[in-house]
């Protein structure tokens, strides 16, 4: 059902529809919303996690789905923006039958509302979904999918940085720089190789000690420290937040300064902890390449599964993510503005131009 609720007419957030999904028999309590379907049906993950709340979920799937209408618009993808969320710890409370009855829910949007993975769910986990809704990305290659989308994730951030090495040393490689990856999951490991690869050093943390003995069995060759904080202080031109949303908080600006990191650009989402957040690193001189531009990699990849899925194709577009981040930064130069803001911008140039050829998208 749809809820008329203050919580989100109050918030003034633009959002189109806001749908909250309870199915008592499984436990099922969801929350979907579709921030915008300017550009297409709305692409998005489902996050399964346990929220303190009701009120916290629904923030953050209004801020996730808002923050899917710029990625997907950056992206240059047909789709707007939507997030749906599932209350609950995934370890204990995830069934079949509730992500069947998640999957009712979200096929009752008759297509304005496509999903993915995202934290707290898994490609084996759409496949589940799928079984009720026609309108699932991510899923298994068994199941005509995709797969695991981190690759792209990582391909895309890694061409994001190649924009910023470009923007501070005049050229597009990373060798002989120092990048620091704080978190090595999925997409923080897979950046690290391309990295190695490209002839850049490595140093890493991650809460994990697992994930870190994963990535130094693969990649021997990386350095390790405790925490991010060590990870800042560790001599590193890049840093690259590759873990949970809020890493650049005040403290960490002023360690970037104050350590001389260069740069941020990594795989995390919604890594500004607060606004203002973006003009501190601009200040400092620290070069921000905003998170949902090149980390985009992901949505690209699900997207691309919608026609019959070519990784050289989405590859394609995802390399696309390094002139779309050196966009950007000349705009950002040219307006006098942080890149976080120029990035706003040009989605908003898209999004506006493309709306005018079409309206809400009724599925």
């Amino acid at each position: 059902m749809t809820e008329a609720s203050p919580l989100v007419f109050g918030r003034h957030t633009g959002h189109e529809q806001v749908v909250f999904c309870h199915d008592a028999g499984s436990g099922l309590r969801a929350i979907i919303a579709l921030h915008s379907t300017a550009l297409g049906p709305a692409l998005g993950g489902t996050r399964f996690y346990p929220y303190e709340s009701e009120e916290a979920a629904l923030d953050d799937v209004l801020r996730l789905s808002r923050g899917m209408t710029y990625k997907n618009a950056l992206a240059g993808l047909d789709h707007g923006g939507g997030k749906a969320v599932i209350i609950g710890d995934p370890d204990l409370d995830k069934s079949e039958t509730l992500l069947r009855a998640y999957g009712r829910f979200q096929a009752s949007l008759s297509g304005r509302y496509i999903t993915a993975c995202d934290v707290g769910t898994y490609v084996a986990d759409m496949d589940v979904v799928a079984r009720e809704s026609r309108w699932v990305t991510g899923r298994s290659p068994a199941e005509g999918g995709a797969g695991d989308s981190s690759v792209l994730t990582a391909y895309g951030v890694f061409q994001g940085m190649r924009a910023c090495a470009e923007r501070l040393w005049g050229s597009t490689t990373l060798t002989g720089r120092r990048v620091g990856i704080a978190g090595v999951g999925k997409v923080g490991s897979k950046l690290a190789g391309l990295l190695l690869d490209d002839g850049a050093s490595v140093v890493v943390t991650d809460v994990s000690e697992q994930a870190v003995e994963q990535v130094r069995t693969i990649h021997p060759q990386v350095d390790v420290v405790d925490d991010a904080d060590a990870l800042v202080r560790a001599g590193v031109d890049v840093y690259a937040p590759c873990a949970l949303g809020g890493a650049l908080d005040d403290d960490t600006v002023a360690a970037l300064t104050d350590n001389g990191v260069a740069a941020v650009c990594g795989g995390a989402n919604n890594q500004l902890a607060h606004a203002g957040i973006e003009k501190q690193l601009d200040d400092a001189g620290v070069l921000y390449a905003p998170d949902y531009v090149v980390n985009s990699g992901g949505v690209i990849q699900v997207a691309d599964e919608l026609h019959g899925f070519s990784f050289d194709r989405a590859q394609a577009k995802a390399q696309q993510i390094f002139r779309t981040t050196r966009d950007i930064f000349a705009l950002a130069g040219e307006d006098g503005v942080p890149p976080a803001v120029a990035a706003d911008r040009l989605a908003e140039r898209r999004i506006a131009a493309v709306a005018r050829l079409r309206d809400v998208y009724l599925g």
